[in-house]
């Protein structure tokens, strides 16, 4: 039998990365320190970081897309950071409030109840004892069919009425019956009858809740500084400035809208799951998965951020407002976060007091069919929310020095009740195509979307399709059917509910 020598051995297969998010750059990133160099990735704006990319307005303000913070759930994102950043980012402390009825409430409301008025706490009280002996609406939250429900069982009808189904409906712009349960995790604290009624009767307050009480920042150029460093180590492997007009799954061939092509092996893809099924997969695609992805919901955002030429006036971190007064759900002082937000750098004296001339506040507020904005009028009407609410100061309106807005047409992807069956459906589909979505809206899953998780949905499915190491974040667990094709069940993911992580020295 003759020898035949292979003296062209085939090259690796071509995988190519649509999205130059955290998702996008995390798949990207572990290839390349994997030594794996057959990829490329591709974006459609002029910049690395998706959703957490950051402006300097003309001014001088830096500005985030909505309230980021950087906590993390994996040694591997720390890692990351570190090699990336080395000692530029600060290390705060969240102070955290909620402005309703007039009042400050510390952050999470249902756990300092007692700084209500006497009538509302009451309430809030007596409803969160109903609940939990069993006599709500909904007798306990295993029963719970939806978010709604949930509310109920949990914290009664006097939080539900005073603040978390006016706040959550602020948020999601959907109404929480149409939401499911599962995607709640850290997000939302729950509290028992008795830890309310020690804190009301003893007067105290629970400040430290949550996985993110201590964040990093980047020093300078905000949140979009880290994504931003990795253009170096992925030098050669990105384009940007390129969008995707069409997918055709049969050929695995990527037509962009400047005319030019690219073929995949293997695709790995941050577009949302809707858009990508809907508008950009072509070929043999079934109806029934264009569909299923078709009925994924989402909500829109507008970012207002207004810079202030005069000393900050606060020490907190973001606040959250349920109230009507209002059109936006959060705010953030974005300039605490690091002394070079604003045109000028505060100082810090040796008694810990900082001293600037600018400072600026982050808003944000979610619209949908439910929830219709007026886009023409956001920046007014947060304007006189921020008046209302007491952030500004009367005549300090003078003070503002400049506006930005953002509108974010995929803010939140909403977690609703038949969210999961969808997933379950498509991705495995996908899959056996040899696409893998992941991300903030390649997978759909609020509760892992966190720019930590994100990052890390992008290195694990590279985990997994050059080493078979399974994906821990996306809570998706493959099974064999009785007539051989994969299915995907849901699992609570264990990083989704854990607020741990390291804690490190202050740099800056």
């Amino acid at each position: 039998m003759p020898t035949t020598h292979n003296t062209h051995p085939a090259a690796p297969p071509r995988i190519v990365i649509i999205g130059a998010g955290p998702t996008g750059l995390g798949a990207a990133y572990r290839l390349k320190e994997l030594g794996y160099t057959n990829f490329h990735m591709y974006d459609r704006h002029p910049y690395l970081g998706g959703l957490s990319h950051s402006f300097v307005d003309p001014v001088g303000f830096t500005w985030d897309i909505g309230g980021h913070v950087m906590f993390s759930h994996y040694d591997y994102y720390d890692k990351c950071f570190d090699t990336l950043m080395g000692n530029d980012y600060t290390l705060n402390d969240r102070e955290s409030w909620v402005r309703m009825m007039g009042r400050w409430v510390p952050y999470p409301f249902q756990n300092n109840i007692r700084h209500l008025p006497p009538q509302a706490c009451y309430e809030c009280l007596s409803g969160l004892i109903r609940a939990q002996s069993g006599r709500g609406t909904t007798k306990h939250h295993s029963e719970a069919a939806n978010f709604g429900e949930f509310i109920d069982a949990v914290f009664g009808e006097g939080i539900a009425k005073h603040f978390m189904r006016p706040y959550n409906f602020k948020v999601w712009a959907h109404p929480p019956e149409m939401m499911n349960k599962q995607w709640i995790g850290e997000r939302v604290a729950v509290i028992d009858v008795e830890r309310a009624l020690k804190n009301v009767v003893l007067g105290l307050d629970d400040f430290g809740w949550g996985p993110n009480n201590r964040f990093k920042f980047p020093l300078k150029g905000g949140t979009g500084e880290f994504y931003h460093r990795f253009a170096k180590p992925l030098a050669g492997h990105f384009t940007l400035q390129r969008t995707v007009k069409s997918i055709d799954v049969d050929a695995k061939l990527i037509t962009f809208a400047d005319g030019g092509t690219e073929r995949y092996d293997t695709l790995i893809t941050a577009l949302p799951l809707d858009v990508l099924c809907r508008d950009i997969l072509k070929g043999e695609v079934p109806a029934t998965i264009r569909d299923a992805a078709c009925r994924l919901r989402h909500s829109s955002g507008y970012m207002v951020g207004l810079g202030l030429k005069r000393p900050c006036p606060s020490t907190k971190s973001w606040m959250y407002f349920p109230d009507s007064d209002s059109p936006f759900y959060r705010v953030t002082y974005l300039s605490n976060y690091s002394p070079f937000m604003t045109p000028e750098p505060y100082t810090t004296d040796a008694a810990g007091r900082r001293n600037g001339r600018f400072y600026s506040l982050l808003c944000e507020t979610s619209c949908s069919e439910f929830k219709p904005v007026d886009g023409s009028r956001i920046v007014e009407d947060t304007i006189r929310g921020l008046e209302s609410s007491g952030l500004l100061e009367p005549g300090e309106r003078d003070d503002i020095v400049s506006t930005w807005t953002y509108y974010a047409d995929y803010s939140y992807p909403t977690p609703t009740v038949d969210r999961d069956a969808i997933l379950a459906q498509v991705i495995p589909w996908l899959e056996s195509r040899g696409i893998y979505s992941r991300g903030r809206f390649g997978m759909w899953k609020y509760e892992v979307a966190n720019t930590d998780h994100t990052l890390m949905q992008g290195v694990e499915v590279v985990d997994r399709l050059l080493n078979n190491v399974p994906e821990r974040t996306i809570g998706l667990v493959y099974t064999i059917t009785d007539d051989g094709r994969q299915a995907a069940t849901h699992e609570r993911s264990s990083l989704a509910g854990s607020g741990e992580k390291r804690v490190v020295e202050v740099k800056g």
